[in-house]
């Protein structure tokens, strides 16, 4: 089963953050196998860190639930909150065989909370100003049985956060979150 962690920092914790750095690496290269796509979010400036995604495929629930609740960061209190959701991963591919390499377009995280369309988010249709190209992982966000969409994230590489967010139709969700992200870790086995 796949799924989306996304960390979000508490305010004031980056050198709790950056102590951590080497435990956090150590923890994540556990999952290396099962890793799809992983990176920090960061102020638009890429000054400060703001969160950590994590999208990697587990043996269920339990298994996802433990990932991201003993993270050492989250354990030590640097973030403020979780989002945890299973996810369906359309591209079918890691950030890894993205085309576009780790260079390039700034990237970004797009969230889309609060799924009002109907069926399940798409893909971009390759009309729409190259984003088709510029993804680098995308898929719905779903209930804990899978049964239910509750939004979608996209990985982006776009000419910036506005071109990043077109990547989800507005009117289909809640809310729209765009949140600078970058490359992160190490690569997954066999990459």
């Amino acid at each position: 089963m796949e799924f989306f962690c996304y960390h979000r920092d508490r305010a004031g914790s980056l050198a709790l953050r950056e102590a951590l750095n080497d435990e956090h690496l150590a923890y994540m290269d556990r999952f290396a196998s099962g890793m799809i796509a992983r990176g920090p979010t960061t102020t638009d400036d890429g000054a400060t860190l703001t969160g950590s995604v994590h999208v990697l495929d587990l043996p269920g629930p339990e298994a996802a639930r433990a990932f991201a609740f003993d993270e050492p960061n989250y354990q030590a209190g640097a973030y403020r909150d979780v989002l945890l959701r299973r996810w369906r991963n359309t591209l079918g591919r890691t950030m890894w065989d993205y085309a576009g390499g780790p260079e390039g377009d700034p990237r970004y995280l797009v969230l889309g909370l609060g799924w009002q369309g109907a069926g399940e988010p798409g893909v971009p249709s390759a009309g729409q100003d190259g984003l088709v190209a510029g993804l680098v992982a995308m898929g719905p966000l779903l209930s804990d049985d899978g049964a239910a969409v509750l939004g979608a994230a996209a990985l982006v590489e776009a000419a910036g956060a506005a071109d990043a967010r077109r990547v989800l139709v507005a009117d289909d969700y809640a809310v729209v979150e765009v949140h600078d992200w970058s490359f992160g870790g190490r690569p997954a086995a066999g990459s």
